[in-house]
């Protein structure tokens, strides 16, 4: 495999193993030196940092970030929202997506198929929190015919790490 970078025209089929084993060390220690992540993969430091270098210009690493302690931070409710919005509001639905996407307290949302038109991730401090953003600004958003939510009880996996092999 060509070490240059070449920007969009890495295709995944043309992902080697050491290409998924970088992508791989990266979800799990996205602060890992390139001296270490040369050491992980077996490569020397130069190939390493080529390759990190290459995957990040073609756009398989779209980010680094944090994974805070939701609890520790005082967030201690976890819910999945459903929302439904009215039918022929195209205007609104655009409306939607964008204030979503500026929510602090959505942590993902996803448009689905099925019964509702969005799958929300939602955080907040308390049940009161919770239930003052669903009916007090989630709800209330022009367009929306309708929430429903389900509170998680317990977490038992949370990752952003996908399967790479």
């Amino acid at each position: 495999m060509n070490d240059d970078i070449h920007g969009d025209s890495l295709h995944p089929s043309t992902l080697d193993r050491l290409d998924r084993r970088i992508l791989s060390v990266l979800q799990q220690q996205g602060r890992i030196s390139n001296q270490e992540l040369a050491q992980a993969v077996h490569l020397s430091p130069a190939q390493s940092n080529r390759r990190h270098k290459r995957l990040e210009s073609a756009g398989y690493i779209q980010r680094y970030e944090a994974r805070l302690d939701a609890h520790r931070l005082g967030l201690d409710v976890t819910a999945f929202v459903h929302v439904s919005m009215e039918r022929g509001q195209h205007k609104e639905v655009l409306k939607f997506q964008r204030t979503v996407g500026k929510m602090p307290e959505v942590l993902e949302c996803y448009a689905v198929t099925g019964d509702f038109d969005y799958v929300c991730k939602v955080v907040a401090r308390d049940l009161k929190g919770l239930s003052d953003f669903l009916l007090g600004t989630l709800a209330q958003l022009a367009g929306v015919s309708s929430v429903r939510s389900s509170i998680c009880l317990n977490e038992l996996k949370c990752t952003s790490a996908l399967p790479l092999e």
